[in-house]
């Protein structure tokens, strides 16, 4: 097939098209065909929205997850990003990739204080998001605001993570097909699978599942037992737990549930903390930038306490990150059966 062909995708879009009782799931074969054509732009606008909508009432089953996500890493950029000494220890660190899609409505976004925490450790860190989000503070308009640069290409990427332990790389840079998928959100008004995608591509070291900790997370209970069986059949080193709206960070005021998943083992790393949510007078009084930088820059500097929760998510992540591969980093806690994920 030429690459600019255009796809026909009618027998697709009858499968799962169906309505949320009559919808039959495509094979991983037949998604991956698919999605790939949709990041080519060779499927029409008309045929786009509906598969768009019909994946988004139907949802994603493990296998058509394997297969947008392999489609995705056909198309997104893979950065150098070796293994780096950790000031912890002498053990070599992995690098950790933050995906940051969703940005600050109500909370406020601590992503940059996580990346900034773990990359003082000497941990690289790549965060890869959207730059703007209307009605959002974004991590990248904080990062800009701290003084550590979005970087423009790959290569500048790769250089700063070599030299800081630290990028941003804006999703439209890492692959403007899947730029293009998100952006369908301003004009149909509703999230789509590229959203699900994004947070779990793997960026780094020709996408290796396991050559770096990736931090997943969700935000409707339905994707938590998909993503522990997609991740549970996979030699991947994730982290997931609920995000804090939507961002991969704990929630500063109270520490949630985390899973660690990883050659085909899942673990209860912390059942998290129980009650209502409690005030905390440490955290920023606004959302605004200002606000928000002056906050990260006094944690990092030491003159405010790192919240315990995100100290903990920092603790976990160094321990996840230095384990030998094929090694479960968390030996002391049980090992959960991959049916009793949630």
């Amino acid at each position: 097939m030429k690459v600019n062909e255009p796809f026909a995708a009618a027998a697709y879009i009858r499968e799962i098209g169906r309505g949320a009782k009559g919808a039959r799931s495509l094979t991983q074969q037949d998604t991956h065909a698919v999605f790939s054509a949709m990041l080519d732009g060779r499927i029409s606008d008309l045929e786009l929205g509906a598969l768009l909508l019909a994946w988004r009432i139907k949802g994603e089953t493990v296998e058509e997850l394997a297969g947008m996500l392999d489609a995705a890493h056909a198309s997104c950029g893979a950065l150098a990003c070796a293994a780096a000494p950790w000031s912890g220890g002498t053990a070599s660190a992995l690098p950790v990739v933050i995906p940051s899609y969703n940005g600050a409505r109500k909370q406020p976004n601590l992503v940059p204080l996580l990346a900034l925490l773990l990359a003082a450790a000497g941990v690289p860190v790549l965060v890869h998001g959207i730059t703007t989000f209307p009605g959002r503070i974004t991590s990248a308009t904080l990062f800009e605001a701290l003084g550590v640069p979005i970087c423009a290409s790959l290569q500048e990427a790769e250089t700063q993570l070599a030299d800081r332990k630290l990028a941003f790389v804006p999703i439209n840079v890492l692959s403007p097909s899947i730029a293009g998928l998100l952006a369908k959100r301003n004009i149909l008004g509703l999230r789509n699978s590229a959203h699900t995608i994004v947070k779990m591509l793997q960026p780094l070291a020709d996408h290796a599942e396991n050559r770096a900790i990736r931090l997943v997370n969700y935000t409707h209970p339905e994707y938590l037992q998909v993503l522990c069986d997609y991740f549970g059949n996979k030699p991947a080193n994730v982290l997931l737990m609920r995000g804090t709206e939507g961002e991969a960070v704990a929630d500063a005021r109270r520490l949630g549930r985390m899973l660690w998943i990883g050659n085909k083992q899942q673990v209860v790393v912390t059942e998290g903390e129980k009650g209502s949510v409690p005030a905390s007078a440490y955290l920023p009084a606004g959302l605004s930038i200002a606000d928000t930088c002056a906050y990260i820059g006094d944690v990092v500097s030491g003159k405010q306490p790192v919240p315990e929760a995100i100290a903990a998510q920092v603790a976990f992540i160094l321990q996840a990150a230095q384990c030998e591969e094929g090694k479960c980093p968390f030996p002391s806690i049980e090992a959960i059966a991959p049916t009793a994920c949630p």
